[in-house]
């Protein structure tokens, strides 16, 4: 740390301030993490900087499921081992990963980026229900699996995406309630998820 270096300084309160605006990081978190950063070695600092601009640069969405991935089409949409006549339907990337974890879904993904609310001014044009709507026009689905969120915005989209794919003749899912209400699935262990998933419904 440069000698007279105060508390105060423009550059530390803007580093806070830009902190405070990541979820889950509130004012003092946000203080930490600015001042553990000052801490360490410029390297690894730069390492930290050149990692989240490299991410940025790098990472693009898949352009059928709406993955983040790094190829286009995604590792999972791509691989020959997929059942390729299943789709579960998340709200985000990051839902993939916890269900990707538990080792037992092997179908196809699509993800949503968001749920209905329009107390939030979410609407059904905001997220990727079209894009949803075009993979299942071809026949080769037999099964969505809805793993939205099971708290109101994400029971109102399942509900809603029900109602669309059901005239298409394909078995529509979603996972069974051992998940507590209010629950997201990037949250949720691995066992509850798999209880989830093998213990599925029909919607």
């Amino acid at each position: 740390m440069n000698e007279g270096f105060t508390p105060t300084t423009d550059a530390v309160s803007k580093l806070i301030q830009e902190l405070n605006k990541l979820p889950g990081i509130g004012p003092k978190s946000a203080q930490r993490l600015a001042y553990y950063l000052l801490r360490t070695p410029e390297e690894q600092t730069k390492l930290l900087a050149e990692t989240i601009l490299s991410v940025k640069q790098k990472v693009t969405l898949c352009s059928v499921c709406f993955n983040v991935t790094e190829s286009n089409p995604c590792a999972i949409c791509g691989s020959d081992r997929r059942d390729r006549g299943k789709i579960c339907i998340v709200e985000q990337p990051q839902d993939i990963l916890a269900l990707e974890h538990t080792k037992i879904y092997n179908g196809l993904y699509h993800v949503l980026h968001g749920a209905i609310s329009p107390t939030e001014g979410v609407g059904t044009g905001d997220i990727k229900i079209d894009e949803l709507m075009k993979r299942l026009q071809d026949g080769s689905i037999n099964e969505v699996i809805l793993a939205t969120n099971t708290n109101l915005e994400g029971e109102q989209t399942a509900m809603y995406l029900n109602k669309l794919i059901s005239p298409l003749g394909i078995r529509v899912t979603h996972l069974a309630r051992g998940l507590p209400f209010g629950t997201e699935l990037e949250y949720a262990d691995d066992v509850t998820l798999t209880r989830a998933l093998e213990g599925r419904q029909e919607f």
